[in-house]
């Protein structure tokens, strides 16, 4: 056995350990992973809004804690107002139950030539079997559901800490970071820093005032409906058609078309009407505008990468995938050396006219070629183009 052979053995052994030991720690600490990213990019949001008032005498931990304070109001304002939104419906509709239930008994009597009535009705979905085992299961769901809010409400926590951290000691970290880089690396990580603020700040907040917009139109119409709720229903569509990428538009107007739909089905007409003509001014007009000197990005680069951030990392990835793709294409931007574009036409989208043959045109460059050299030759005298004529 050669000497080299043992010592090989155990490295490899040893490699092999350490990659399934690190395979390991990285599959029981994804779901912090993706939270500290989540939190990464919700602090390069708030980081303008942070740096503006710090620099104008606010301390910083003092200037994150408002700008948490004013988004916490303004999610639990949102939440309130659904909440009750939804509250309503459904106390209206355990109140018309017995009327809906009366009417579906009085259809089926006159269709069938039944005598059904509402209390045998009721009696026999009371006591039914299925009815038993879906309180029974119910019941011990209650526990699962209250672990998934515990978890939902702890990783929330988790998330809010790690983004007040890395917003209020944002300067601090940057020099912990470069601090162990040379000079000319600390350059490049600072103007990428620098670009991811502005880009995921530039998308959160125009993404918040096409929200805003999206809700003022919305609930005009609404109001002019009569429609109920028109404030919570505005505040939903502004929302979720903005932050929800690719389905957020229909997820938004579903909600408001349902409750359209019990006052007057022509309502729902109305507003499904109203939701595709404002979809179409937002994208051809209303975005261009704002998102041009924020995210300057391609819709269809935008479209794939929400495909791809939702095929990696899920509903984070989704809502996480455009800035993080302005961001490194800014980034690369200035390293891709760019040249002149011709002057032709193919590049206007037009198409080169064929009237003249593609000799003609190469026989005539080449007599202009020859023709220049021969003017340069005799000191800028100009040669005639047929000296047999002259």
């Amino acid at each position: 056995m050669p000497s080299w052979l043992p010592r090989a053995m155990v490295l490899a052994l040893a490699l092999y350990a350490c990659f399934r030991l690190g395979s390991w720690a990285f599959d029981q600490l994804i779901g912090l992973l993706i939270n500290v990213l989540i939190a990464f990019f919700l602090a390069l949001a708030i980081e303008p809004a942070v740096s503006r008032m710090s620099a104008r005498g606010m301390r910083r931990g003092l200037a994150t804690f408002l700008v948490f304070l004013g988004v916490l109001v303004a999610a639990a304002g949102f939440v309130v107002l659904l909440g009750s939104m939804v509250a309503g419906q459904i106390v209206d509709m355990v109140e018309d139950f017995p009327k809906y239930l009366d009417s579906v008994i009085n259809w089926v009597n006159q269709s069938f030539h039944t005598e059904l009535s509402r209390v045998e009705v009721q009696d026999s979905v009371l006591h039914s079997d299925w009815l038993q085992k879906y309180v029974q299961n119910s019941a011990t769901g209650v526990l699962d559901i209250s672990t998934t809010v515990l978890g939902g409400l702890f990783r929330l926590l988790t998330i809010f800490l790690f983004s007040f951290y890395f917003a209020a000691d944002g300067p601090r970290l940057r020099r912990a970071l470069c601090s162990v880089l040379p000079p000319a690396k600390q350059a490049e990580v600072l103007r990428a820093w620098e670009i991811a603020v502005d880009k995921t700040g530039g998308y959160l907040y125009s993404r918040g005032l096409m929200a805003l917009v999206s809700g003022i139109a919305h609930y005009i119409l609404l109001v002019i409906l009569d429609v109920p709720y028109a404030p919570a229903l505005a505040i939903w569509v502004g929302l979720v058609s903005q932050f929800i990428p690719t389905i957020g538009t229909y997820l938004a107007g579903a909600l408001p078309m349902l409750i359209a739909f019990t006052i007057d089905p022509w309502y729902a007409l109305w507003v499904l009407g109203f939701v595709v003509v404002y979809q179409q001014f937002e994208n051809y007009a209303l975005q261009p505008k704002l998102t041009s000197r924020t995210v300057d990005i391609h819709p269809a680069v935008a479209f794939g990468s929400v495909i791809v951030g939702t095929a990696l990392m899920g509903a984070v990835g989704a809502l996480i995938a455009i800035p993080a793709v302005a961001t490194l294409q800014a980034f690369l931007g200035a390293y891709v050396k760019r040249y002149e574009v011709t002057d032709d036409p193919r590049v206007h989208g037009r198409r080169r006219q064929r009237g003249e043959p593609v000799l003609a045109r190469l026989r005539r460059s080449w007599r202009a070629a020859g023709s220049s050299e021969g003017r340069e030759g005799r000191g800028g005298a100009v040669e005639p183009e047929h000296p047999e004529r002259a």
